[in-house]
């Protein structure tokens, strides 16, 4: 860390009690956000109270730094990028506070949107406004922009909801805004607890409108089509002036918000949502404007490239999306009656299936299932935006633009006409009732030429938009994309805007550059350094040369050129520089969504450096050489690199698909070929040999594994946690009862035959899992053959990035089992950490011929055994089995079997009740969980789990996973089984497991 910086952070230190972050990992972390651009700041600082953002702000004015408010980091137009300090709410500043009749909602600037509408849920309200980002983006992100989203129809823009805010001001004054009298007077201000600053604000506000009154009246915008600061609606007739509404907008760069009171309307009894389809984008258009007339509360509209797109990457659409679409429209209506409903659907689809603009093809909906449903082809359009492969990727940076209903259809053609010009194409989406167009061209960023035709796009869709009497930059910030174009779209009017910041931030402290400023960048300016690498080798390789310009710049320091020696396999389609960069900052990650699971980590820590991005973001810095390669070295790397514990979750979820886990492996075995492995992960990472060496004398383990002093002797020597109960050690391991039974001989005949690779839980520990998984196949006539000579499957030593080691054992193991493939066996484990490695891990690490073959013919047993129902080649044959069974989907299983295998083949069962439980993650992870120092984390992740687990009665419990057993066990206290033993004792072949599934 450079002296001014280590500076900053200790005057900063000792002033604020929330968390104050100058080191280059961190601020790498809030260099970007989900736009194109990236500008590192001198430091970040998360307050945990108001005096903590009052302290900031006036250390900022006394060091001429400048602030930048920021929430989810989720802002397509870097408008929470800068130099100074970032102050970022989202950590610590999340209360929600409801009145008792639930009209009105108090929320911090950090609380997330999606949060809000769950807090008010009970009462049967919501706030109105409905950006698709809500399950991420933040209440002070919202108002910042006010962002309205598909439902302006209906609710307005936040402006329209305010009541009141309480700002810290340039100069670090906390203030109350409402509406307020202009110069109100001191006793007023000391009666009612506001201040004399207040009403200066409001004579400010009114002096500046009565100047430029005629310039701000000569034009008559539709409602939402206006950006900038905005003087309408602010000053009532009584003379009043609505300073919470003027601050609504105005993007950090008049005040920064605190919290804010709102109001909030009932949830509609019903909705009704049609979708309509046309031929051509133009007609899409001119019906939207007809389909007003009807009273819709939302009208969105998408064109074909966005159609296309969503049945490629998501083929639920492929029926419902007729190929021969160019457009679709999406209408939503309300009611109190059903019949109204259906009768007011009906007349939409047959008026707008009318003349040669209407639709030929249209399908309702009213059911909530199938409304959620259609609405998903709407809410999901940017994260399938980001599944587009390819060096071009359609952008955010023109995107936010504003005309009247009427004029889409000709500003559509228009822009169009433009961006075939200039030789582009992009997909368009709008908010089509209301006139909010959404443009995103296809550009390459890496490319020279592409960056400069993003500043023409710019200007000449803008061009188009005020040739139509519209407006750009009206509810996705200007930021730095579009704040250039604003002195010309305003004219003679920009002086007005100068006047307001000058009235609230003279100084220019706050938010500098972002919608106004006497020097504002071009937006092709401080673009991610898509088009920089260092060089990038492994094994003495050469894997991606160095940039020309990094080259040139370390020349000129006279130093050697920047080098990663990258130590897992990155194939040239995917190279390591690319999946980095594939993560575009959307957010994403960050979601509490209970439809989603990613990231357990972020979940519970709500910390930027725990969500799935910051490890992105990291490793390109690297790459990029914003940072150092001996960063990766560093200690703080190392703390954000352990913040995820492999889950795979995010690589699941992640609307772009990046790789996050195998990002992490290479951080984490950056550090250890450096720093080597601490205690407590080389200890875990060989706990198969220690486990071999204590099944030898299992009644000398066993009393150790349960006295309480050698378990706190070991957690104070190895870091092992002495609150968990670890499981026995048996005398006979799986591997030595399936020599005995003479399965270690592979089988010549044909037919079906599995070859069974055994992990450390099922041999040291629960072999009747392999017992069960033994009778089962005999059932259904299935050769069996236990490779020997097979090592557990080293998932412990891949997650502490013990690379080297995990390699080792990769090497064993898939020499074994390659063969075994080659002789005609499919590979099944019954532990889902063993499948994800032979799946995925393992061609990270080896990425050789039988790396490719083991993981096109591994199969977890229970997904095995539900694709032979599916074929109709499994028996059906089971007994009856009174009991009920409460099933959670281990996380590493989720990415390998989407379709639930487990229970569904429990469901087969005749009389057994399986209820799959759907709380997140348990937070086991493994052997993360195992460790002293991850042991409250653990909890905390695996609470909503471990609690639904508890509500669900005295059932019995299910999973694959042998350490989400070990949690639901410990933290429910539910009996917890495997699957197979379900489905052997109801073969009738293992009645043993009668009393662990009956009682």
């Amino acid at each position: 860390m450079d002296s001014e910086r280590q500076r900053v952070q200790d005057d900063l230190r000792g002033i604020v009690r929330g968390e104050v972050l100058c080191d280059p990992l961190s601020c790498q972390l809030y260099a970007s956000d989900a736009s194109v651009y990236q500008i590192i700041p001198i430091g970040v600082v998360r307050p945990q109270t108001v005096a903590d953002v009052i302290a900031t702000v006036q250390y900022a004015a006394e060091q001429r730094l400048s602030i930048q408010p920021r929430g989810a980091g989720s802002g397509v137009a870097g408008e929470s990028l800068g130099t100074g300090i970032v102050l970022d709410f989202s950590r610590f500043m999340r209360r929600i506070t409801v009145e008792p009749d639930a009209t009105q909602i108090t929320v911090q600037s950090g609380a997330v949107l999606a949060e809000v509408n769950q807090t008010l849920a009970p009462s049967g309200r919501w706030f109105g406004p409905d950006p698709a980002t809500r399950s991420i983006t933040t209440m002070g992100s919202v108002l910042a922009i006010n962002a309205s989203g598909s439902h302006y129809l209906r609710s307005g823009s936040p402006r329209d909801n305010i009541v009141s805010m309480r700002i810290v001001t340039a100069d670090g004054e906390l203030l109350k805004l409402s509406k307020h009298q202009p110069g109100e007077s001191v006793e007023r201000a000391a009666g009612e607890g506001v201040s004399t600053t207040a009403g200066r604000l409001a004579r400010g506000v009114v002096e500046i409108e009565n100047q430029f009154h005629s310039l701000i009246t000569a034009k008559k915008y539709v409602a939402n089509s206006r950006s900038g600061y905005r003087f309408d609606g602010v000053i009532d007739s009584a003379g009043s002036v609505d300073l919470a509404k003027f601050m609504v907008g105005t993007q950090g760069t008049l005040g920064i918000i605190i919290d804010a009171t709102l109001h909030t309307e009932l949830v509609p009894t019903h909705r009704g949502v049609a979708l309509l389809f046309f031929r051509r984008l133009d007609s899409a258009a001119r019906c939207a404007v007809k389909a007003i007339q009807h009273g819709l509360v939302a009208c969105d509209l998408m064109d074909r490239r966005l159609l296309q797109i969503a049945r490629e990457t998501e083929p639920k659409f492929s029926e419902l999306l007729p190929r021969e679409a160019e457009a679709m429209l999406l209408v939503e209506i309300q009611g109190e009656s059903l019949g109204d409903l259906y009768d007011r659907l009906a007349i939409i689809r047959q008026e707008l299936a009318q003349g040669t603009d209407g639709a030929f093809a249209s399908v309702d909906a009213v059911r909530q299932s199938e409304r959620d449903f259609f609405w998903s082809l709407s809410r999901r359009v940017i994260p399938r935006l980001h599944r587009v492969k390819g060096a071009d990727a359609p952008l955010p940076f023109i995107e936010d633009i504003a005309v009247s209903p009427e004029s889409l259809p000709e500003v559509l053609v228009a822009i169009q006409d433009t961006l075939q010009k200039l030789q582009t194409t992009a997909t368009v989406f709008a908010h089509a009732g209301h006139g909010q167009l959404h443009i995103r061209p296809f550009l390459d960023l890496s490319s020279q030429s592409d960056r400069k035709k993003l500043l023409d796009l710019a200007n000449e869709v803008a061009e188009v938009v005020w040739n139509h009497g519209g407006q750009i930059s009206v509810e996705h910030a200007a930021g730095l994309s579009r704040s250039y174009l604003l002195p010309r779209q305003f004219g003679a009017l920009w002086q007005a805007h100068g006047q307001v910041k000058r009235l609230f931030d003279p100084l220019h402290r706050l938010n500098p550059g972002k919608l106004f400023g006497a020097e504002l960048q071009k937006p092709n300016v401080n673009l991610r350094p898509a088009d920089q690498t260092i060089e990038v080798s492994r094994s003495g390789r050469v894997l991606i040369e160095a940039d020309e310009a990094i080259a040139r710049q370390a020349h000129e320091q006279g130093k050697a050129v920047p080098q990663l020696e990258v130590l897992q396999n990155w194939s040239a389609g995917a190279s390591v520089s690319q999946v980095s960069r594939s993560c575009n900052g959307c957010g994403r990650c960050r979601t509490n969504s209970p439809a989603e699971r990613q990231c357990p980590m972020f979940r519970s820590l709500r910390s930027e450096e725990a969500s799935p991005r910051a490890k992105a973001n990291l490793l390109r810095g690297v790459l990029s050489g914003q940072l150092k390669v001996e960063d990766l070295a560093d200690d703080r790397a190392k703390q954000i690199a352990d913040l995820c514990f492999n889950c795979h979750q995010c690589r699941l979820e992640c609307p772009a698909s990046v790789d996050i886990p195998k990002i992490v492996g290479e951080l984490k075995a950056q550090y250890v070929a450096t720093n080597g492995l601490p205690l407590s992960d080389l200890l875990l990472g060989r706990i198969d040999s220690i486990a071999a060496i204590a099944s030898r004398i299992p009644w000398l383990s066993n009393v150790l594994i349960r006295s309480r002093t050698s378990r706190w002797l070991v957690e104070r020597l190895f870091g092992l946690s002495a609150a968990r109960e670890l499981p026995p050690v048996v005398g006979e391991t799986f591997l030595r009862y399936a020599s005995k039974r003479r399965w270690t001989k592979s089988n010549p005949h044909g037919g079906l035959k599995v070859a069974y690779f055994v992990d450390h839980y099922a041999n040291y520990h629960d072999p009747e899992i392999g017992r069960a998984l033994a009778e089962i196949l005999q059932q259904n006539g299935i050769g069996l053959f236990v490779p020997p000579g097979q090592k557990a499957s080293g998932m412990a030593r891949i997650s502490a990035g013990d690379i080297k080691g995990a390699r080792r054992v990769a090497r064993r193991n898939l020499r074994v089992l390659a063969d075994a493939v080659r002789q005609g066996y499919t590979i099944l484990a019954t532990e889902p950490a063993a499948v994800l490695c032979l799946r995925h891990e393992y061609v990270n690490l080896m990425n050789d011929q039988d790396a490719h073959l083991v993981a096109e013919n591994s199969f977890e047993a229970c997904d095995y055994l539900w694709r032979l129902h599916q074929q109709n080649r499994l028996s059906t044959d089971f007994i009856p089995v009174d009991a009920d069974v409460s099933y959670h989907q281990p996380c590493h299983l989720r990415v390998l079997d989407p379709d639930q295998a487990g229970p569904n083949l429990m469901q087969l069962i005749p009389e057994l009740s399986v209820n799959r439980v759907e709380a997140g993650c348990t937070g086991m992870a493994g052997t993360w969980g195992l460790q002293r120092k991850n042991y409250r984390n653990s909890l905390r992740v695996g609470w909503p789990l471990i609690s639904a687990m508890r509500a669900a009665g005295p059932w019995r419990a299910a999973t694959e996973c042998s350490t989400c057993k070990m949690q639901i066990e410990h933290g429910a206290g539910r009996k917890t089984l495997h699957p197979l033993k379900v489905i052997a004792y109801a073969y009738g072949r293992m009645p043993k497991f009668q009393s662990e599934i009956m009682d």
